[in-house]
Order: structure tokens, then sequence, then C-alpha cells
């Protein structure tokens, strides 16, 4: 019998996540590069700076999530996610198109971005928990953790390059080109989705049509105390903590008065804490619980530095922080939760965890921008510190609660226990 793959990269050995992971890195770039250039359009051409309108933007792309819940998982879970991926980036792609012929024509208004976001966020809805629970079918079981890990690795590393490549397009040819890049951008994962060798794919059956499926998925997660530390803890840290385009942008613009070049770079440096994080995490054998503990706990520190600091360098290496930490808890719960919920019922609680985390967007992004203009950027950014905090003591608290966790003091030594015994760390 062969032995399964070790590695940090060894889901790259399958033929599937190999072209998936290949054309998706592609539309990822392109998808970073329209972000930026979207906030910018929002914050400098058609606003006065105005976090607010920024809030608005993101809070419209997000909402979604929520209001389309009762459907999204249900698709994830009972359709073919391979040709539901097809209809949602194609949709993407379509709309990325539209914005882009509207802003090089000179005709775009804010209520245009307005109106893209919302649908941008329609279609998004149902293409997250399929793409996310879809990565199971690439690679299977035993190299899930793995295949998020990388999944995320590529989606930062685009964050990277997209936002300093964006900033340089804005600043030479403008907005619009940089959104129809990304319309063209999308070809690359329509294409590996259709380049697939089907008869590989790790397909199990599909959970059955009832009704009350969406009330199934709730039950499920109310019965199981990890699930609820988890989704409260990622509605902390998404609700007021990933703001990221407010965050940097009214650093960017208002404390630091940069430009779209120097904006791209902020974005892209905080993109190398992000990769680091997600390597980080493709190398673990198994996600554990206190990764989370200890990742929500830097994230508020990283936030905190952010506030603090002085110029835009400074401010970069807190943003670095703040990518490791983001990407330790993101990338560490969607393999958790994936690997510890019946395979029948992902979708579903996928579709809850992402509605949960970018749900609380359009609840924490308008208040984050209006505090960003009425008190400052350095106070959002306070903000974002205590809900990282916040998200610490809950695990800390399922944690202490569920499984026994304490620290014991060994010959001038700290341990952190767990479960009764199990050491998981020294200092």
């Amino acid at each position: 019998m062969s032995t399964p793959a070790k590695g940090t990269f060894r889901s790259l050995a399958g033929f599937n996540y190999r072209v998936w992971a290949g054309g998706a890195i592609v539309s990822n770039v392109g998808t970073w590069m329209q972000r930026t250039a979207q906030d910018w359009v929002v914050l400098t051409q058609l606003t006065h700076n105005n976090a607010t309108a920024m809030g608005v933007v993101m809070a419209l792309q997000f909402a979604p999530q929520i209001l389309l819940l009762p459907w999204t998982g249900f698709a994830a879970d009972h359709l073919d996610r391979r040709k539901l991926l097809l209809a949602t980036q194609s949709a993407m792609g379509l709309l990325a198109l539209g914005l882009g012929l509207l802003t090089i024509t000179g005709l775009v208004q804010l209520w245009h971005v307005y109106v893209f976001a919302f649908l941008l966020g329609c279609a998004t809805a149902f293409d997250a928990p399929a793409r996310q629970t879809f990565v199971s079918d690439l690679v299977g079981e035993a190299d899930l953790s793995n295949a998020v890990a990388l999944n995320s690795t590529s989606f930062n590393a685009a964050r990277m390059i997209g936002p300093a490549v964006a900033g340089t397009l804005i600043a030479s040819v403008g907005s619009g080109w940089v959104f129809l890049i990304n319309a063209v951008s999308f070809a690359a994962v329509l294409a590996s989705l259709c380049l697939l060798r089907i008869g590989e794919l790790h397909l199990k059956d599909k959970a059955k049509r009832t009704r009350g499926s969406l009330v199934e998925g709730f039950a499920y997660v109310w019965g199981r105390p990890d699930l609820k530390a988890i989704l409260f803890m990622l509605f902390l840290i998404g609700t007021f903590g990933l703001n990221f385009p407010i965050f940097i942008s009214t650093m960017s613009v208002s404390v630091f008065h940069a430009g779209a070049s120097e904006y791209g770079l902020l974005t892209s440096t905080m993109a190398i804490g992000s990769v680091a994080g997600a390597l980080l995490a493709a190398r673990r054998e198994q996600p554990r619980m206190v990764f989370l503990l200890a990742g929500a706990a830097v994230f508020g520190f990283g936030f905190g530095l952010a506030a603090l600091m002085p110029n835009q360098w400074l401010f970069g290496l807190a943003l670095i922080v703040i990518g490791v930490s983001a990407q330790t808890v993101t990338t560490s719960t969607i393999s958790l939760v994936q690997l510890s919920t019946e395979p029948a019922m992902r979708g579903r609680v996928m579709a809850i965890l992402l509605a949960i985390t970018l749900g609380g967007t359009p609840i924490g992004a308008p208040i984050v921008g209006w505090l960003a203009d009425s008190f400052g950027p350095r106070w959002a950014l306070g903000v974002a510190a205590l809900a990282g905090l916040a998200a610490a003591i809950v695990v800390a608290r399922y944690l202490v609660r569920y499984r026994e966790m304490r620290l014991l003091f060994d010959a001038g030594r700290i341990r952190l226990v767990i479960d009764g015994g199990a050491t998981l760390e020294h200092t």
C-alpha cells in the first residue's frame, strides 16, 4: 500500500488539484487587482476620501452571504459543484466586464458601484461555499487540510501581486482597464474547471433533498460547542477586523498622504504575512483549536501595533503581523470545520460559517468607516484590535470549559495543557 504524500505542497501531486490551482492563481490576481481599483475609485474619484461610502460598498458586497443563506448552502450540498462554479465564475467575469466598460467610458457613478458590488456579492454567496467544499472533491480527506491551506496561499500570493500591479496601472492607464483585465482573468479558472478529469474526482453521495435543510444545518451547529465557539470568534473578527480595504486606504490617504501606488504596495505588503501564515498552515498535519486561540490573540495585538505606527513603512510591518495571524485563524478554521463535519453537511455548515464571517461586514464596515471619518483611522484600527482580543477570549473559554485547558508551572517553565494531560506548548 502506498503511503500518503508528505510535505507542504503534497496536494499538487494530483492532476486535478494542480490544474485547479493553476487557474485559480491567475483569477485570484485579477480579483485582487479589481478590489484595489474599486476601493481607489470610490475613495478618490467618486467621493472625497469618504470611508463611509467604502463601508457601504463592502456592506452591499457581503450582505448577500446572509440574505441568500437558505439557498447557498443547499446548492453546495445538492448540486454539481463543478457546474455551479462554472456558472458563478462566469457571472463574476461578466460583472467585471460591465464595471470596466462603465469606468473607461467615464459614465461610472457611485450608485453603479453599489449595484455591481451587490450583484457580485450575490454571485460570490453561491460561489464561496461551493468553492470551499469543492476542494474535498479534488483531493479527498487525507490531503484536505493541506489543500485548503494551499488554496489560501494562492489567494494571498495573488494579494501580493494584484494590488501592486493595480496601483501601477491605475496611475498609468486608469482603473477601468484594471476591471477589464480582471474580466479576462476568469477565463483561466473556467478553463481549469473544463479540463478536470471527472472520473478522478473524489465525489461523495449528495445530501438528501428535504424540507428544512438549512434548519438542519443550524441544529447541527447548535449541537456542537466547538462550532459555536468558532462561529462567534469569526463573527467578531469578520465584523470589526476583516475590513482591510477601509483600514489600509484611509491610513494611506488620510494619515500618510500616499498615492495609488503606495496604497497598492501596502496591500501587497500585508499579503506577505498572509502567504507566510497560509504556508505554515500547509505544513501542519492537522489543524487545532489552540491555533485559533493564538491567531486571534496575535490578530488583536497586530492591530494595536498598526494603530500606533508613525509612518507607512512601520505600518506595513504591522500589516505583516496581521496577515500571518488572519491566515492562521481563517485557514485553520476552514480545515478544522470541514474535517470535523459530516460530508453531507459540509456545504450548509460552510455556508453558515461564511455567512457569519463575511455577513458581519454589512454591520461592521459602515461602523468602521464612520469611525475612520469621525475620529480618524487609528481609532478604527483600535476597534479591530479589541475584536481580536475578544475573539481570543471566546476560544479560550471553550478550551477551558470543554477541553480542560490550563497553565502549569514546572521548574520555571509554563506549559499549556489541554484534555487533562496533552501538552501543546512550552515556553
